[in-house]
């Protein structure tokens, strides 16, 4: 295993129209087209000996789309164990619905941690109402991953789409929770542009936070961040694409070119990851 990546969108779910805003988000990025089936996603992971966390996000009640479900997810990991783990993704909008449908993720369909994106979803994370989901994942033992910073989505269309940055800054949103959630591990997902601060004495202060890098060509993250991840943060940082929004071999690419001391790549590309994730071999 090459690397772990943190961060991969799965293909939509057979059956089911496409999400509205995703070719947005593949021009946003410039992206290729994306791949057709979990399996064509599969053999890129294969042929790269990447192990990938993938997962959808259920913004049902923000945008009514039917969300892939988490039963679709974790039937491709188990189709390419070697490949991929799966997080679940519920709408927290659903309340006790919510908390039932990721204890049943992860104790019956084995998925390993919860995707939140609180711009798609239209919730403050700190928000007590949705308290008792954190609850739920910190006595499941399961990470909770936070879209943070800026959102591609809806970048550049009128009113950015209705999303709202707002719902995505890392302090107080998830500053709250790690606090009020010591237990649970909280990752922030993407370089949280324009809190960069912010994320980064959020991960300092908080031993149960880390964060991804996902979602910027690493030739593009703040300088900031790329000082800290190589020095007071190499524990908490774990490489992430975004694909297929950001192909992973390219990011790997531009990594290389990084100033990062050679313990550290180890660390952001693997160790860090497989300690979150709980993976012992």
């Amino acid at each position: 295993m090459r690397a772990i990546d943190m961060h991969i969108h799965v293909p939509r779910q057979p059956g089911l129209p496409p999400i509205e805003i995703e070719e947005q988000l593949l021009k946003y990025f410039r992206a290729p087209p994306p791949p057709k089936d979990a399996a064509e996603m599969a053999a890129k992971y294969r042929e790269l000996d990447l192990l990938g966390v993938i997962f959808s996000v259920d913004t049902r009640t923000n945008t009514g789309e039917a969300p892939d479900t988490n039963d679709y997810v974790a039937g491709i990991v188990r189709q390419y164990p070697d490949q991929f783990l799966g997080f679940a993704s519920v709408d927290p909008w659903l309340g006790k619905a919510a908390v039932l449908e990721v204890e049943r993720s992860v104790k019956e369909l084995g998925l390993r941690g919860l995707k939140l994106h609180p711009v798609h979803q239209a919730f403050f994370p700190n928000d007590q109402r949705f308290y008792p989901l954190y609850e739920a994942c910190a006595g499941l033992g399961i990470p909770v991953l936070f879209h943070s910073g800026y959102a591609g989505a809806g970048s550049g269309l009128p009113g950015g789409a209705g999303l709202k940055l707002k719902y995505s800054a890392p302090i107080p949103c998830i500053d709250d929770v790690a606090a009020d959630f010591p237990n649970l591990t909280v990752i922030m997902a993407h370089p949280a542009w324009p809190w960069v601060d912010e994320q980064i004495a959020v991960a300092l202060h908080k031993a149960n936070v880390f964060l991804d890098l996902s979602g910027w060509s690493p030739r593009f993250i703040p300088e900031a961040l790329i000082r800290e991840a190589n020095t007071r943060l190499q524990d908490k940082v774990m490489f992430g694409s975004d694909y297929p929004f950001i192909q992973p071999d390219r990011w790997l690419a531009d990594f290389q070119n990084l100033q990062i001391r050679d313990h550290v790549v180890e660390k952001v590309l693997l160790g860090n990851a497989k300690r979150v994730l709980k993976i012992t071999k």
